[in-house]
């Protein structure tokens, strides 16, 4: 085997901002494999909204707005300089993002079995304390709270990385781990099940396009929401009903198109204004799950719709362990299929952000590192 070199590419996160707060450099030094921990060479790593969220701040609670066109300029200004990410504490910069990857272990630290050198992997992007590994305080973040994979080679805990047999590519692969594991938890926590009548956001978004198929397998009807150019191209993933984006009376529309004004599930990573009439939506005991609020994070509702149809409602952040591990069997099983809408080079991720950002594509947008 080649000795590792030194150096390698990535792209380093400079600070909160815009586009230009992205840097590529061919200078970065290779990391090293701690205890417990792998070294990864990545082949692929696919862009996620938290990419954006982190960079421009979104997260602070200065933030009101959704997530904006110009780079997330937007978002960056009225977080008024503070920084935040996802857990609310601040970003060591420069930081290497990117949750989602595919590559192959190259290197172990002490206490992992060198048997593993040579798998093929994709990463699950929860670093959990050992001891204490269902404690929200604890947990981090991979590509926030220490570096991802925009770079050729990353490090992360040997429990964090999954051997996967698939005749996938690994551009394929890296579509799947941060979106799908995200809308797993999402379908999970509301317990979604053969016979539901399911109702899902931004279906046309890596999370929503995950969630029709992971829907689907277990049994439920789905009616998937998305922007009408859109519809043709997610049609093939199984959802019962498409949808239209956004409707000034939600419950109407369903009815005209299903024959009733009401679904068992939401699902949703959208928010905004929107958010009223799909809980107006619910049928009594519905379940509301939400893992995004790209749309805004601030909402209005009728708080006795809450109250009087007993609904529950369910946040999708930390997944419990055994989710990750089921979505490589539905990948391994080939229950799921890939949606890769774009791919750019790594040397190109202001332009693959910005695309992003412009959402005209379906499912990902992969970064490909090389094998």
């Amino acid at each position: 085997m080649n000795p590792l070199p030194k150096t390698m590419r990535a792209v380093q996160l400079t600070g909160h901002g815009g586009l230009d707060k992205l840097v590529y450099r061919d200078d970065v030094p290779v990391p090293v494999a701690g205890p417990g921990e792998v070294l990864v060479k990545v082949s692929a790593s696919a862009l996620n909204n938290t990419d954006i969220n982190t960079r421009t701040s979104w997260y602070a609670p200065d933030v009101t707005s959704g997530i904006t066109e110009d780079g997330g300029q937007g978002g960056f200004d009225q977080a008024a300089g503070k920084s935040a990410g996802w857990s609310g504490n601040p970003i060591q910069f420069p930081r290497i993002q990117g949750a989602d990857v595919c590559g192959s272990i190259v290197a172990v630290g002490d206490g992992v079995d060198a048997g593993r050198i040579g798998e093929r992997v994709i990463l699950d992007g929860w670093i959990r304390d050992p001891g204490d590994p269902t404690n929200y305080e604890k947990v981090k973040y991979y590509g926030s709270e220490c570096d991802g994979g925009f770079a050729e080679y990353t490090k992360i805990p040997a429990t964090c990385a999954h051997a996967v047999k698939s005749d996938l590519s690994d551009i394929e692969l890296a579509s799947f781990p941060c979106a799908y594991a995200t809308s797993e938890n999402l379908v999970d926590r509301p317990r979604v099940a053969a016979g539901d009548r399911v109702l899902i956001t931004g279906a046309s978004g890596g999370v929503g396009a995950a969630a029709i198929q992971l829907c689907k397998r277990r049994g439920a009807t789905v009616f998937a929401m998305a922007s009408e150019s859109k519809h043709a191209e997610i049609a093939h993933l199984g959802a019962d009903v498409l949808l239209p984006r956004s409707s000034k009376d939600l419950p109407a529309l369903l009815k005209a198109e299903t024959g009733s004004d009401r679904v068992d599930v939401v699902l949703d990573v959208v928010g905004g204004d929107q958010f009223g009439s799909l809980i107006d939506c619910l049928a009594p005991w519905g379940r509301y799950s939400t893992s995004g609020a790209i749309g805004g994070p601030m909402v209005s509702f009728n708080l006795r719709n809450l109250i009087y149809r007993d609904l529950e409602f369910y946040g999708a952040t930390l997944l419990p362990p055994r989710v990750f591990a089921n979505l490589v069997s539905y990948i391994e099983a080939g229950d799921l299929v890939p949606m890769v809408g774009m791919t750019f080079p790594l040397e190109r991720m202001r332009e693959a952000q910005d695309e992003f950002l412009k959402k005209r594509y379906i499912g990902k947008i992969v970064i490909d590192i090389g094998g």
